[in-house]
């Protein structure tokens, strides 16, 4: 797994769901900074990745009025990486939209 990339204040959590896509980690960073478009030494950067974080509004650690948190952030990152997250398809399901509806 991607230790020591920071989790939600850097792209560990992004990095990290990669892998458990089967990704290997050099494979997984190349994807998420690619999908974000910074380097992979960006990845691991606070600051810039705060910046990212906010552009793209896929959540930081301390909440931003305005900005998506919870289940809405976890829905903007599985649209930006083009991944299923469970809690995100069941809440798409229940509430007719997305991939999950019939």
């Amino acid at each position: 797994m991607a230790s020591s990339m920071g989790g939600i204040k850097t792209a560990g959590d992004l990095v990290a769901r990669m892998q458990l896509k089967k990704m290997r980690l050099g494979e997984a960073k190349a994807y998420v900074a690619d999908k974000l478009g910074v380097s992979m030494f960006d990845l691991s950067d606070s600051t810039v990745m705060r910046g990212v974080r906010e552009e793209f509004d896929i959540g930081v650690v301390t909440a931003v009025p305005g900005l998506a948190k919870g289940l809405e952030a976890k829905a903007r990152i599985a649209d930006l990486l083009g991944i299923r997250i469970n809690s995100v398809e069941r809440l798409r399901a229940k509430i007719g939209t997305g991939a999950g509806t019939t």
